[in-house]
């Protein structure tokens, strides 16, 4: 499995950066309150008056003026005060920062969060230039992205912490998100919304790639899943097509249409299965189609029981849809 950065403090991104710097503010500005009130307590248990059991008590600081200690509380409101209008205002200008990424010839994708997997269509004025994949993103490197983001069952919440903040995804609501990689890699995201039983396991990796590279990976998605190339295949492809599989998976090309989990038209060329949990690999495909919830309780795809014979065949066919 591919790890992918997944780190607040190294910014990959402007808008990263900008929350990185706000929470730097905050961070220090934390900081030297909680000495100050340190350092206050200390004073305060160090001048405090002693006494003992048989010492009467006194209560003379209930009726005796103190202008120094309410001067030092009028001073300490003060400092607060100005303390959270400059965090205040720290914030106003990172919320600034964060929209003015320009969106020139930004890249759009529509992603949709279901339980519990993500669902991507890469937009286009060409329709016959459109394509969808699923838990993996693939942006240029340096291009702006804007995401419109959506939600099929109950709220999702889009996070990839090298990249940009947090984003909720709400049934019935349609909302923007734009962000930019500056450096190409690898930056793994996470839904950070709690959306059920396997909201964990609900990742999804964003693939920064050099302009050319993802340009050919784009032409490639975009083509029909590859034709059989020998029995085997052709098995696989009759035994999947003619099961439950195409009832909800898609595979450009053929009879298998199904739109209620992720489209499987070039399932080889993902670096990961079951939404970033597992590497896709045949010992981990055949494991996932016999018995999906022993990964992932409670996950909508039941398990299948193929003779052996018929799982090869169907993992044949699965890694030759590249």
């Amino acid at each position: 499995m591919i790890g992918g950065m997944h780190d607040v403090l190294t910014p990959a991104g402007p808008q990263a950066a900008a929350l990185l710097y706000l929470w730097w503010v905050m961070l220090a500005l934390c900081v030297l309150v909680f000495f100050a009130i340190m350092a206050a307590l200390a004073i305060a248990l160090w001048r405090a008056p002693r006494s003992t059991l048989h010492m009467a008590p006194d209560l003379s600081s209930l009726t005796r003026d103190e202008p120094r200690l309410r001067r030092a509380v009028v001073l300490a409101v003060a400092v607060s005060t100005v303390f959270l209008l400059a965090l205040l205002f720290a914030s106003i200008f990172t919320d600034r920062a964060l929209a003015r990424l320009p969106l020139e010839d930004a890249l759009h994708i529509e992603l949709t969060g279901h339980q519990f997997w993500w669902e991507a269509v890469y937009d286009d004025a060409d329709p016959s230039r459109m394509f969808v994949t699923a838990n993996e993103l693939h942006v240029p490197a340096g291009r702006p992205v804007l995401l419109t983001l959506r939600a099929d069952d109950v709220i999702h919440s889009f996070w990839v912490p090298s990249l940009h903040g947090k984003k909720d995804l709400i049934p019935g609501r349609e909302s923007t998100f734009a962000f930019r990689a500056d450096r190409a890699g690898v930056y793994r995201g996470q839904c950070a919304e709690y959306c059920g039983y396997q909201h964990a396991k609900m990742v999804i990796f964003v693939f920064a790639d050099a302009p050319a590279d993802y340009e050919r990976w784009a032409d490639d998605q975009r083509k029909p899943a590859t034709t059989p190339a020998n029995d085997e295949e052709r098995r696989g492809q009759e035994l999947f097509v003619g099961s439950t599989c195409a009832m909800c998976h898609t595979v450009g090309g053929t009879r298998a249409q199904g739109r209620r989990a992720p489209d499987l038209t070039h399932i080889a060329s993902r670096l990961t299965i079951a939404a970033g949990i597992m590497p896709n690999n045949a010992g981990t495909r055949a494991a996932w189609i016999a018995d999906p919830h022993q990964f992932k309780p409670g996950v909508n795809m039941p398990a299948h029981s193929f003779a052996p014979q018929d799982m090869a065949a169907i993992n044949a066919y699965l890694e030759s849809l590249q």
